[in-house]
């Protein structure tokens, strides 16, 4: 398996760092945001309840995956717990184990995946399908009542570029390839996905399709739904094999039922991906508009118009003014709002120029290659400001949803009002992240004082954003996918009949419900 994130924070533990004092002091002023009263727990030292796995499943999953394989010990269950929202960091730094897996399994092939949901299905052990464990919606946390016992299936053994068609342009993964080798062994054939969501660097390519994730770079790639052209779902019930062609008129596409479906109905075994050439160049530019209304303006002319960037994305006032679009020099914002544009392939310098002239001739303001460098290099490492915000005692959380463009303001405000009402004098920050010819994704960061229980505090202000987002017209995620945080709103989202109707699926697919309970659907 690969090296795992740091436990209770995210990616790579050498790159944590210190806030500056500046910064610490802007956080006592503007939020009266203190310093925790206890130290973070040590992995030691997180409270585990003793492994159910019962000795017979122990043995019959050892004789599946080989022994070396089924892990009981206290780092592998502690590694495996939870996902990586702010809620899930705050328990693990707590200290608090209570929804670790009993086991942690890690199979080599689909034979073994479809083997292990079998003995797992006749004795009643709940199964969580992992990745990266980069889920920030609840996705890893399952409801084990009514089970033997949890594991937690760990596919990073599962790690293989299997072929490479370049005349169709696809290439055949299997699902647990991280995102930056899928890259390093495409980039061997001169190709790429072009998927680079902020969780790039630690998440996989079975988790992207199961949480249907969009990057970075969208505009110009498509979403990880637009790319996958193929894939093997091993079931409880059995394996189904999707995708015979790029589009087809047989009847429903089955594929959409599985692409999103975060480990409920079963485990994604093999991926067929759309691939693209390399971009020969790469280049990327800030500009700056008065207001957000008149970024979104825009952005929605490129979208609708052209060109389009591969890289556009908008920072309101406050996210501009703070920074945040450059988090490895927070606090060096600017006023106005910042759009971020980025331009891959082999004709850049003519898109750039083409899009420009659009942008300044709806008031734009050019602010040359700076703000887009500086953006390319820190876009990963919002994360890691994160945990630093936590270790000095602020709350900070996303969340973002996607609407229309006539109801984007609408939507907007909204959440800024249900948040500001929850949490009191939060600092509120948000930039479009995603845009389409008919809308585009909003995308929140949160930053308040803790207050009594940091967890309480945040999910009772997440259960009124998301009723907020539902009544304003919203989708409850645009790519962070559904989980346990968003399930019930998710429900209200498509209705009883939806539901009803995810419900038989997952009755026919997984009829002892062992599969990820608790997470997309109750």
């Amino acid at each position: 398996m690969s090296e795992p994130m740091l436990w209770s924070g995210w990616g790579d533990p050498a790159k944590a760092r210190e806030l500056p004092e500046a910064v610490r002091t802007l956080l006592h002023d503007l939020l009266g945001v203190r310093a925790p009263a206890e130290p973070a727990a040590t992995l030691s030292s997180v409270r585990l309840a003793p492994s159910r796995l019962p000795g017979s499943a122990l043995d019959a999953l050892g004789e599946i995956t080989g022994p070396a394989h089924v892990g009981t010990g206290h780092e592998a269950r502690v590694r495996h717990a939870r996902g990586k929202s702010t809620p899930d960091l705050l328990r693990m730094r707590a200290g608090d184990g209570a929804h670790a897996p009993d086991a942690v399994v890690a199979p080599a092939t689909h034979d073994e995946v479809a083997e292990v949901l079998r003995v797992c299905a006749e004795a009643r052990i709940a199964v969580v399908p992992f990745g990266g464990g980069t889920s920030v919606v609840g996705a890893l946390t399952p409801s084990g009542d009514g089970f033997t016992a949890v594991v937690a299936l760990d596919l990073g053994r599962m790690d293989r570029l299997v072929a490479v068609d370049p005349e169709s342009m696809i290439a055949t993964f299997e699902p647990g390839v991280r995102a930056p080798e899928a890259e390093r062994l495409l980039a061997g054939h001169g190709l790429t996905l072009g998927h680079f969501p902020q969780s790039f660097e630690y998440a996989t390519l079975g988790g992207f399709a199961a949480a249907r994730s969009s990057g970075q770079a969208s505009a110009g790639y498509g979403r990880f739904d637009d790319m996958v052209a193929g894939l093997t779902l091993a079931t409880p019930a059995g394996t189904l094999e999707l995708g015979r062609a790029p589009k087809s008129a047989a009847g429903p596409d089955l594929r959409q039922l599985v692409l999103g479906s975060e480990g409920a109905f079963g485990v994604i075994t093999s991926l067929r991906l759309r691939v693209r050439k390399a971009p020969a160049e790469k280049a990327y530019e800030g500009w700056r508009f008065a207001s957000f209304a008149e970024g979104s303006a825009a952005l929605r002319t490129l979208a609708q118009q052209g060109p389009l960037p591969t890289v556009l994305r908008l920072s309101d006032e406050t996210e501009t003014m703070i920074g945040l679009a450059k988090p490895d020099a927070i606090g060096g914002g600017d006023s106005g709002c910042l759009v971020i544009a980025g331009y891959e392939g082999t004709d850049v310098r003519a898109r750039a120029e083409a899009a420009g002239e659009v942008l300044a001739g709806l008031g734009g303001v050019p602010l040359g290659p700076e703000p887009g460098r500086a953006w390319a290099h820190g876009r990963f490492s919002a994360p890691y400001l994160r945990d630093s915000l936590l270790a000095a005692g602020a709350t900070v959380e996303t969340l973002e949803t996607a609407g229309f463009w006539a109801n984007l303001p609408r939507l907007y405000d909204a959440v800024r009002l249900s948040l500001l009402g929850s949490l009191g004098s939060p600092l509120v920050m948000c930039h479009i992240s995603h845009v389409y010819e008919t809308g585009a994704s909003l995308y929140f960061t949160v930053v308040t004082a803790q207050h009594g229980d940091p967890v309480e505090q945040w999910e009772r202000a997440k259960e009124e954003v998301n009723a907020a987002i539902v009544e304003a017209g919203g989708t409850i995620s645009h790519h962070h996918g559904v989980g346990r945080d968003h399930r019930d709103a998710y429900a209200r989202e498509i209705g009883p009949l939806g539901v009803d109707i995810l419900r038989a699926v997952k009755d026919r697919l997984d009829p002892a419900g062992i599969m990820n309970p608790g997470a997309l659907i109750a």
